[in-house]
């Protein structure tokens, strides 16, 4: 395969951008925010990278994928089905479609059927961890009727790719089961850290915490928290909030998952009014002592009681 079509330019979209594009892949791609009406500072920055990149920018998401052999839808969670939605008029016969997105094996279910009535070959895609550590060679879940006759063709364009199950849901829930853990523990620890920070005693409560788990370095883990968080707070609660409804799929109610996807949007908007400084400035969110965020954190409460 050398056409391939990105739907979402965010950090994930841009890293496989450089990986394929570094391989000589015709690359083509569209972004929401690279649209009409959208901030020029939200969206030079992706239109710069794209020039670098050699990367096509469509007019719309059906332009982008109109003769891609290989489409990766990697959007917000909650336009899962709507991108799929989008680019269906546009896409060739027999194209495989790619669902990146951490969304509900509901959600894929509905995004499948889009695909496959157009002619397309959906599978999802579980990414199991955070991309940037890995980039393209991140581990990768396949599901899907069509997933072990795409599996070898990705794992040659240097994915990391694996079937889970022939069957659609398999890898989503696996991906979302995993991310209750995963996302509440960065809930959790923002939670916990500051509230300790107020109180003065995060020193104990790091030191209880390194003794019950030795294998973590809770500074070190609680500043990578804080700062993923404080930057993709957005994109996390939306995928929790998929996350609740794979819960709620399940017949149980997602006590955890929703408070989970609150506290990652409160953060997400706090970042967004400025809290942790401005977005694409130095520093923002860089900091190697989770007590600046955190402190930065309490002292919006104290101006804003809630």
């Amino acid at each position: 395969m050398t056409r391939i079509a990105l739907l979402g330019y965010g950090e994930v979209g841009r890293i496989l951008a450089e990986d394929l594009a570094s391989q000589g892949h015709v690359l083509s791609a569209f972004d929401l925010r690279m649209g009409p009406g959208r901030l020029p500072a939200e969206a030079q920055p992706m239109r710069d990278h794209a020039h670098a990149q050699s990367v096509r920018l469509a007019a719309d998401h059906a332009d982008a994928v109109a003769g891609a052999e290989l489409v990766i839808s990697a959007v917000t969670a909650s336009q899962t089905v709507a991108v799929a939605q989008a680019a269906a008029p546009g896409l060739a016969s027999g194209a495989y479609f790619l669902d990146f997105n951490s969304a509900s094996p509901g959600a894929k279910a509905q995004a499948a059927q889009v695909v496959n009535a157009a002619g397309g070959r959906y599978l999802e895609g579980a990414v199991m961890t955070s991309v940037p550590p890995y980039r393209i060679r991140v581990p990768l879940l396949l599901g899907g009727p069509d997933a072990a006759s795409l599996e070898p063709l990705l794992n040659a364009l240097g994915f990391a790719a694996r079937v889970a199950s022939q069957q659609l849901g398999v890898a989503s829930a696996t991906k979302m089961c995993r991310s209750i853990m995963i996302k509440g523990l960065e809930a959790m620890v923002i939670e916990s850290f500051t509230t300790a920070r107020h109180y003065g005693v995060e020193d104990a409560v790091i030191a209880s915490l390194q003794e019950t788990f030795p294998g973590i370095d809770w500074e070190k883990q609680g500043a990578y928290f804080f700062q993923r968080v404080i930057e993709h707070g957005r994109r996390r609660s939306e995928e929790v909030r998929e996350v609740a409804q794979t819960v709620r799929e399940a017949g149980l109610e997602p006590w955890s998952a929703a408070g989970t996807a609150d506290r990652q949007a409160h953060m997400a908007d706090l970042a967004d009014a400025g809290v942790f400084g401005t977005r694409g400035a130095p520093g923002f969110a860089r900091s190697a002592d989770w007590r600046v965020e955190a402190d930065r954190l309490l002292a919006d409460n104290h101006r804003n009681p809630t």
